[in-house]
């Protein structure tokens, strides 16, 4: 039974990619990984958000003292970009020199100028693809849908000009076309597009009056949202696609591929079941396969998509009124 896939250009054994989380940022994580029979893996990424933030603190420190040494603060800056990338791309040496599995890296920043600069770094220290992991979210009232999209673009257009390996990117569905938008995306030198990018959702503790997070896994409800758009997408976009977010069994995986997914990520479910549950779902998904009869990934990839349905009507459709149409229920 051939479960081969292409994901972005690199041929491997199986669509389950594990994504990027603090699973993938240990070498010995990392064998575990390749040892239940993952086909790839995306690195934890790279934050400039949390360089930023180490600084930061040494600046309070600072800000304490009677007399701060101010002369050494540019010291600081470069010091703790310089260690916190070292250890990123020594994680990249040493995972390609013990995986047979391909090592996508994962960069995300805040700061246009530093995006090129970080995925230079990662090619060279022979990183097999880079993942763009991108989101800005749409809460200034200023801008506009169209700067928004020129932000993502910009960013990608820089990228893949400074690099030769594949890229990949990870976006959200905030987005005022999200069809339109992907294929715009698809259309540069991307290899892949990433549905979707799973991000901090604030929640409040009504007792202490405080911001805390929220649903910090998915659940595998959340398949929902990319089966949708995977669906929708799959044979209209010039990229591969790749599924995420609220995969979490061998189910899960065929039916993103049904829809037309290249490739599937998975990180919560590994958290919920143990990094060995990956061999749980390559065997729920051999076990499907033989039972309807299919001996290779391309046999069924794409065969309940929008564009291969008899009814791609159905796929669009975003009211209840069927299910609660006649129904009487108690409210009060």
């Amino acid at each position: 039974m051939d479960l081969s896939v292409s994901y972005l250009g690199l041929k491997i054994k199986n669509p389950i990619v594990v994504g990027s989380s603090s699973l993938t940022a240990s070498i010995e994580n990392l064998k575990k990984i390749e040892n239940s029979g993952a086909g790839a893996v995306v690195l934890k990424s790279i934050f400039e958000e949390e360089i930023f933030y180490e600084y930061q603190s040494i600046l309070e420190k600072e800000k304490d003292l009677e007399f701060p040494d101010v002369r050494f603060l540019d010291y600081y800056d470069y010091k703790i970009k310089q260690d916190n990338i070292k250890k990123y791309l020594d994680l990249i040496k040493e995972a390609k020199s013990t995986l047979k599995i391909p090592v996508i890296a994962s960069i995300n920043c805040k700061s246009s100028w530093e995006w090129a600069f970080f995925a230079k770094k990662l090619e060279e220290a022979g990183a097999d693809a880079i993942e763009l992991n991108m989101f800005v979210l749409p809460s200034d009232f200023d801008l506009t849908c169209n700067k928004v999209e020129e932000t993502y673009l910009t960013i990608i257009d820089k990228i893949t000009a400074e690099v030769k390996i594949p890229v990949a990117a990870k976006l959200s569905y905030y987005s005022a076309n999200l069809a339109a938008f992907v294929k715009k995306v698809s259309e540069t030198k991307v290899s892949g597009v990433v549905l979707f990018n799973r991000f901090f959702h604030p929640d409040f503790d009504i007792d202490n009056f405080t911001l805390v997070p929220s649903n910090v896994l998915s659940r595998s409800s959340d398949l929902a949202i990319s089966l949708r758009w995977m669906s929708i997408l799959a044979g209209r976009v010039d990229s591969d696609l790749i599924a995420s977010t609220g995969v979490h069994d061998g189910a899960s995986v065929v039916k993103e591929i049904l829809a037309g997914a290249d490739a599937v990520q998975v990180v919560s479910s590994l958290y919920k079941h143990g990094i060995e549950s990956i061999e749980d779902m390559l065997e729920e998904m051999k076990a499907w396969m033989e039972k309807h009869g299919f001996n290779s990934i391309a046999d069924f990839k794409g065969k309940m998509s929008q564009e291969k349905s008899p009814n791609p009507a159905e796929y669009e459709r975003v009211q209840f009124m069927r299910y609660f149409e006649g129904k009487k229920y108690n409210l009060g």
